[in-house]
């Protein structure tokens, strides 16, 4: 079954396609068949598949208001499509209704994918309104078709007939994974539970679209704005060009505007000299969303704990968490925390530590305070200036954002995979930011088409995703158009485009996510590509950011946007030596939202707090961090990854995704490093390979053995000691 989570404001999932249903593939008796209902025919732009190559959304043709009735139309095809499948007099086979349901929501996949992506990246009041619109009635047909009963018993049927049958592992898979998301999503309820489902369902969607909406909203809203030159003191002269060009933009010419990022760090927050500016700039980060007024997402984030806890009970799961994990490499939260928890004593440790040097360091200055989360992220970067000969303003002048993608990533992907790339400018775009290039294989076949869309834009999501407008599926014959998003500081007028060091291993993270989605070669849908649980989709994003630092890779991309001189070799240590330093704060930030996020889902039902900011103190506190000094990556009001992009009970992901790729890139440099039988490797026994087998098969496919921590901890620095 092809179970998509629609990553707009509400992550729901859904059974889409991209082709239309072909109706002699059901074997219907004559008869029979004439009296099942018709397809109705879609209209519009999205009606038939794009001309353009790879099919790619024509975005010159598509104007704004096209989005909502199309993905309405696209929405009543599949229920007619679904509703076929359900109805067909022929006894259930794996063809005539598993596969089937393949083949459906041809129109609301091609409409709803860029329409995803325009709200996320470049959203207006018209696509706001029609995503505000259009998420209840998406969870609706969710429901209207995993609680369609007839329909469960054709899938029940095959289901329970599986081992009588003779099936590819592929064709076992989704057989498996697709009766196992029925129950998921509540068939086997009793019909009173399944009508509350499907109102706790309609209702959450819409709170997680508002919930997005205000929040971007709010990120935008709380930018911080500066009177004078002088209470920018630290900043490149860059920075203070790009403050002053957002200042002109919002209405106040001869002023400075500090933009907000989605994380509660803030990056300028390294540089500023002056501390009142620090600390404004941090809490407007923090407040952005929970200081009353109409972008506060405190009220609605306390109604859906309340419904996902309710939603636990009907499934009689002790906790959301329980119910959310089902399917997920981890498998169970408890296995998760455990993981999580055994770093805490060492952290803690190495956070006391680190406080206590900056402590000293703020001394050294003559000041009379304690380090505060403000001051935190100013003072480790001096520290780490004076112990690494480390600039991060320096760094940024060696790393041109264009010539990292094309001389770093793509020739990473080269020379690993044998990839080349062609720049093209006949593909439309939905923002002049984008640039697109054919991907050919290693054959000189055409693999894949791929966008990149890399500047911070007040119209779009904090964050940095990869996403799909067509999805590789060979039963629908179907080659993968991939997008990689970004937010790196836009560059001030005349200036280059400059990445940090951040930005530059988020681009070889995100091109691993895109990666995931060209090499996909896999029948159905449903399991192609990045259509895995959240804890193995992290794996091999995560893993590719290993390559930014690969040597041969380093010096090709490496160079100063003024002089052409390959990044020195010192800067280069002084890198890798910081790179294990300020992992109090580093991993603090991160394993402390992880934890947060579980505190939220391991809620028992009738246990959702009315004082969101009461518990969320609590839960912290529990913690045994300094979450007072490091507070988490994001707090509950601003928590877009749980409360509206699907990872609920999902943000450990990224530190157990940490922990494979470490392991996994430990058998890299055992094997011969970046090469092209590495490479093939790797392709064959995991970035190709969906979710056509299980997690722990893939894993063991390509390292031969179970996952280990040892390898995570050396990289971030806590083995150093022994």
């Amino acid at each position: 079954m092809n179970i998509r989570l629609l990553a707009g404001t509400a992550a729901i999932a859904l059974l889409t396609a991209c082709t239309t249903m072909d109706n002699t593939a059901m074997d219907l008796p004559g008869t029979a068949a004439n009296n099942l209902p018709d397809v109705p025919q879609g209209t519009g732009i999205f009606a038939q598949p794009s001309t353009l190559p790879f099919h790619a959304p024509d975005f010159d043709a598509i104007q704004d208001t096209d989005y909502q009735p199309a993905i309405e139309q696209g929405i009543a095809i599949q229920l007619v499509e679904i509703e076929r499948i359900a109805n067909n007099p022929a006894p259930a086979t794996f063809s005539n209704t598993i596969v089937e349901t393949e083949r459906t929501g041809q129109m609301l996949s091609r409409a709803y994918n860029p329409f995803s992506q325009e709200v996320g990246a470049n959203t207006n009041d018209v696509l706001d309104a029609a995503d505000s619109a259009l998420s209840p009635q998406l969870a609706a047909m969710n429901d209207a078709i995993y609680l369609n009963p007839v329909l469960f018993a054709r899938v029940k049927a095959v289901y329970d007939n599986r081992a009588a049958m003779t099936m590819t592992p592929e064709d076992a898979m989704l057989l498996e994974t697709t009766y196992a998301e029925f129950v998921h999503n509540g068939a086997l309820l009793d019909e009173a539970a399944q009508q509350e489902l499907r109102q706790i369902n309609t209702r959450i969607s819409e709170l997680e679209t508002e919930f997005s909406q205000k929040l971007t909203a709010a990120t935008s809203a709380n930018a911080v704005v500066v009177d004078t030159r002088e209470e920018l003191a630290g900043l490149t002269e860059g920075q203070i060009a790009t403050a002053a060009s957002a200042a002109a933009d919002r209405g106040v010419p001869g002023k400075f505007v500090l933009t907000l990022q989605n994380t509660t760090q803030q990056p300028l927050l390294t540089s500023l000299d002056n501390r009142d500016v620090r600390e404004r700039l941090y809490k407007a980060s923090i407040n952005r969303t929970s200081s009353g007024g109409e972008n506060d997402t405190t009220g609605i984030i306390r109604e859906i704990v309340e419904l996902r806890t309710r939603k636990a009970e009907l499934f009689d799961t002790p906790d959301y968490a329980t119910w959310q994990m089902y399917d997920r490499f981890a498998a169970t939260p408890s296995r998760a925390l455990d993981f999580m928890r055994q770093m805490v004593p060492a952290l803690s440790a190495t956070q006391e530590r680190e406080a206590e040097v900056l402590n000293e360091r703020i001394a050294q200055d003559g000041h009379n305070f304690t380090v505060q989360p403000w001051d935190w992220p100013y003072y480790a970067e001096k520290v780490r200036q004076e112990r690494y000969s480390l600039d991060e303003n320096a760094i940024k002048q060696y790393f041109v954002v264009d010539r990292v993608l094309e001389d770093g990533v793509f020739y990473m992907a080269n020379k690993l995979y044998g990839l080349t790339f062609e720049k093209r400018d006949d593909i439309p775009v939905y923002h002049p930011d984008v640039t697109v290039y054919t991907v050919f294989d290693a054959d000189g076949s055409e693999l894949a088409l791929f966008y990149f869309d890399p500047f911070q834009r007040d119209n779009k999501q904090g964050g940095a995703w990869m996403s799909n407008f067509v999805e590789q599926s060979h039963l629908l014959g179907d080659l993968p158009v991939v997008t990689n998003t970004q937010n790196i500081a836009p560059p001030a007028e005349g200036q280059p485009a400059l990445a940090s060091w951040d930005d530059v291993n988020t681009m070889f993270h995100e091109f691993g996510h895109a990666l995931h989605g060209m090499f996909a070669n896999q029948m159905y849908p449903s399991l192609s590509g990045t259509a895995t649980a959240r804890d193995w989709v992290e794996f091999p994003s995560q893993f590719h950011e290993n390559f930014a630092t690969v040597p041969e890779v380093l010096s090709n991309y490496a160079k100063h946007w003024e002089t052409g001189e390959t990044i020195p070799a010192e800067l280069l240590s002084a890198i890798d030596r910081a790179s294990k330093f300020d992992q109090g704060y580093a991993l603090g930030e991160t394993l402390t939202a992880a934890l947060l996020d579980m505190e939220w889902h391991a809620l028992a039902p009738g246990e959702a707090p009315a004082d969101v900011m009461g518990f969320e103190a609590a839960a912290l506190d529990r913690l045994g961090l300094k979450t007072d000094l490091v507070p988490p990556r994001y707090r509950t009001p601003y928590f877009r990854h749980i409360f509206s992009h699907g990872y609920d009970a999902g943000y450990y992901s990224y530190l157990w995704t940490e922990m494979l790729h470490h392991d996994a890139y430990s058998w890299v440099e055992a094997n011969g490093g970046m090469t092209r039988e590495v490479g093939d490797h790797i392709r064959a026994t995991f970035l190709g390979q969906g979710h056509s087998k299980s997690y722990d098969v893939m894993y063991r496919d390509f390292t031969g053995r179970e996952p280990r921590v040892e390898p995570m901890l050396e990289a971030r620095g806590l083995l150093e000691s022994e």
